[in-house]
């Protein structure tokens, strides 16, 4: 009987601390939030100082964590949001898994990076920096704090990158918040898509997705679609099937050598095609290939096994013999 009533003590005193830590977590958002983002209107002249000085204090470290990501088929932007220089930006401005990215940063730094995964069917993608940083970065808003009508601002390398302009900011209230996007009437326009949304004290709420000649056109992905695949995109995973970015096609890749067996159980490189993906790695004739992907390749049907379940544009570690000496090659697969 005594223990029941300790028990039950016990509980009610959990229950308490949990509704108090809801309670000072509640006020403290609302301490945090600006008043006249609970306005339909600005009132007065102290309601716009207001907004103008939360966006002084908030678009310097943003702007220095705005990036422009130039690929084959043209530029978007991105944004970073950790040190060690993790990216988030849009899935169809990276386009794919394991792309080559280069990176130019808010100071003219041209850096290599490399698309991780990314959500085809809601536009959200990750990419990493390939230097070591540390970067600057901007904090990311996981508690989805934002409201419609609240005041936000976007930022983005319009065109592709500028370092007089820097990245353009545009400033607006968010329109429409619907599950996997939402809207906003800040004015958006090409090179923005994959740049950041901010509320106006500088926390990363979404990222640009469809942009358009047209305000209605112009949507961005919120942070909690990120979040929903998080872990996922970071192991580079292919999530979804589409419409911002085609998954790629197992066999579809193209290496361009010819090889024959040896009497020693090896497999030697004939010949390489011109303007193949493996003249551009630098493989040369006479060289045996020994392991790609860490498996190893003793005959061409080894070989041939192996790239029946590669995509175009995916890469592959080769450990071949040159010389007497192993060597490591990494190719990029082209497309048959």
């Amino acid at each position: 009987m005594r223990d029941s009533f300790i028990d039950n003590c016990k509980m009610k005193t959990t229950v308490a601390l949990s509704l108090l830590g809801l309670m000072i977590s509640a006020f403290s958002q609302d301490a945090n939030r600006l008043s006249v983002n609970d306005k339909k209107l600005p009132v007065g002249s102290d309601d716009m100082r207001a907004i103008e000085a939360a966006l002084k204090s908030s678009l310097p470290a943003a702007r220095n964590a705005t990036v422009c990501l130039e690929l084959a088929q043209g530029s978007g932007s991105g944004v970073i949001i950790s040190a060690d220089g993790l990216i988030l930006t849009a899935a169809h401005v990276t386009g794919g898994v394991g792309k080559d990215i280069t990176a130019i940063l808010a100071d003219g730094r041209k850096i290599k990076c490399e698309s991780l995964g990314l959500d085809s069917e809601t536009d959200c993608a990750m990419a990493r920096l390939s230097e070591k940083g540390p970067y600057p970065f901007v904090e990311v808003d996981r508690a989805d704090l934002t409201k419609l009508g609240d005041w936000v601002f976007s930022l983005g390398h319009s065109g592709g990158y500028d370092k007089e302009r820097g990245a353009g900011v545009r400033i607006g209230r968010l329109v429409k918040i619907a599950d996997s996007t939402w809207q906003s009437d800040c004015t958006l326009i090409g090179g923005d898509s994959g740049g950041p949304l901010f509320d106006v004290r500088g926390r990363l709420i979404g990222i640009h997705s469809r942009v358009g000649a047209n305000l209605q056109q112009n949507m961005h992905v919120p942070m909690r679609e990120f979040l929903r695949h998080w872990d996922e995109m970071l192991k580079g995973e292919f999530i979804g099937e589409g419409p911002f970015a085609k998954k790629p096609k197992k066999g579809s890749g193209f290496l361009g050598v010819g090889t024959e067996e040896t009497a020693e159980g090896k497999l030697r490189v004939t010949k390489v095609g011109r303007d193949s993906p493996a003249e551009a790695a630098g493989i040369k004739e006479g060289d045996v290939i020994v392991k790609i992907d860490g498996a190893a390749i003793s005959n061409k049907e080894n070989l041939q096994k192996l790239l029946k379940e590669k995509a175009a544009d995916e890469k592959l570690m080769l450990v071949i013999v040159r010389n007497g000496k192993e060597k490591e090659i990494t190719v990029r697969l082209g497309e048959k």
